[in-house]
């Protein structure tokens, strides 16, 4: 039975240990977020990632309106973004919500109401959110490395519709736009580019 607790005690150890492991340094966080804002924004965004504990922090203090999100590490793969600040309430809020344990479906109901209120501020134009992923096997966390990464862009348009935009409601084609939850706060403008057409 001491055998068993103390293999026990040492393999939870060594998970904890790879846990820990699992996040990035400081400097492979900025690295990595980065990769999804456009080139002209890069050295002047804010970004924010976490902690050595896991905790969410603000990584780098910005001087643009581009703020970068750094992978995370809970999470399989790399999932990097960047949007203009215009859009960080928004952002912020769905923070906020998921952190409370709602699920999407609540996340996106809630905004909507407090979108339609006044209480959550939506951009009045359009404002773009940068996307850059890769599968597991193509992202190496110690050093920031990517292969096979693949954007995507978002356009977020308040309430705009199918007939506003004169976008369908589904991609016909590969890389063709396409526009996601129209006559709501979080309409948007979809563009996903043909696999591996601009992977870094």
């Amino acid at each position: 039975m001491k055998t068993y607790i103390i293999v026990m005690l040492t393999l939870l150890m060594v998970h904890e240990g790879n846990a820990q492991n699992k996040i990035p340094s400081r400097d492979v966080q900025i690295k990595i977020a980065k990769m999804a804002a456009p080139q002209q924004f890069k050295d002047g965004a804010t970004v924010y990632g976490y902690s050595e504990k896991g905790e969410w922090t603000l990584l780098k203090e910005g001087n643009n309106d581009m703020i970068c999100i750094s992978d995370d590490p809970q999470s399989a793969g790399l999932n990097v973004s960047c949007y203009h600040k215009d859009l960080d309430t928004f952002m912020e809020r769905g923070r906020e919500l998921k952190k409370e344990g709602k699920t999407f479906r609540e996340i996106f109901d809630i905004r909507e109401e407090e979108a339609k209120s006044g209480k959550l501020k939506m951009p009045k134009d359009g404002v773009t959110l940068f996307v850059y992923a890769a599968d597991e096997d193509d992202f190496n966390p110690a050093t920031g490395e990517v292969i096979n990464g693949q954007f995507r862009y978002v356009v977020y348009i308040p309430y705009a519709t199918v007939e506003s935009t004169g976008l369908p409601l589904s991609p016909e084609a590969p890389g063709m736009p396409w526009i996601m939850d129209p006559e709501t706060h979080r309409a948007h403008i979809m563009i996903t580019p043909p696999k591996n057409s601009n992977s870094n």
